[in-house]
């Protein structure tokens, strides 16, 4: 049995509303429609590679429409979802103090670590790149092999598919450039945190003892948990075009 997928939702992200909530960054409240603020990404050179492929797409429709097999939907669909999860599982484990045989080690303060040493985000940053340059490459082969699924399903899917693949090639780096900054973004969490944690050890007289901060409660332990969420909201949001090239394959299938 095929695992059920998210629905997409353009006009929102999982990964928008954490920072939100982590007062990370302010919640979203332009009312612009998606397609608005995309015309602000594109330039000329941009609109004129978008109306080449789409003028493309159109003039080189078969005589003969083929038949939308809904077992090639099925297929991608399995597909998506077992690069989902293993990227999940894969997050998750590293997340963990264990760590157990994953590539990527979650930072940990090391026994007689000076405190001040101990809470430098610079192995945490490392740790979110590592996690960024493990997510790309998969999605985008995925995302690849839907399109050229889509090229042979039918004139609109192969229409579609040429559109993406334009839009991919233009948004590439504009989207690396804005993904690039989340580690930043969190660094502002970490410090928050942080210093949540030495006013409260100032309040109590306390000394501070690097080894106790991942126990249950502890400040890094919470920031962890977060960064946890963060990756798993990102892998996300980097699926949604992916997850939306399935569904238009679905719709497809279902019209025929």
């Amino acid at each position: 049995m095929t695992q059920a997928l998210p629905g997409t939702d353009f006009n929102s992200s999982g990964l928008i509303r954490l920072l939100a909530e982590l007062s990370i960054v302010e919640a979203a409240g332009s009312r612009e429609f998606p397609a608005e603020r995309l015309g602000q990404w594109l330039d000329v050179a941009a609109a004129i590679t978008l109306h080449a492929a789409h003028n493309a797409g159109s003039a080189s429709s078969p005589a003969a429409q083929p038949v939308v097999e809904l077992g090639s939907g099925v297929a991608v669909q399995e597909e998506f979802a077992r690069l989902r999860t293993a990227r999940v599982e894969s997050i998750t484990a590293s997340c963990s103090p264990a760590g157990g045989s994953t590539r990527i080690r979650l930072p940990m303060p090391k026994l007689g670590v000076d405190p001040e040493a101990a809470a430098a985000y610079g192995p945490y940053r490392r740790f979110y790149l590592a996690h960024q340059a493990e997510m790309e490459p998969g999605i985008r082969a995925l995302r690849s092999r839907l399109r050229q699924a889509l090229a042979g399903a039918s004139t609109r899917l192969r229409l579609l598919a040429a559109l993406d693949e334009a839009l991919d090639r233009i948004l590439t780096a504009r989207e690396r450039q804005l993904l690039a900054t989340l580690p930043s973004l969190l660094e502002r969490r970490f410090q928050q945190l942080l210093a949540a944690h030495q006013r409260a050890l100032l309040d109590s007289g306390q000394a501070d003892e690097p080894l106790l901060w991942m126990q249950p409660g502890g400040w890094l332990a919470i920031f962890c948990e977060e960064l946890q969420a963060m990756l798993i909201a990102e892998l996300d949001l980097r699926l949604q075009p992916t997850l939306g090239l399935i569904e238009a394959l679905h719709n497809e299938a279902d019209r025929h």
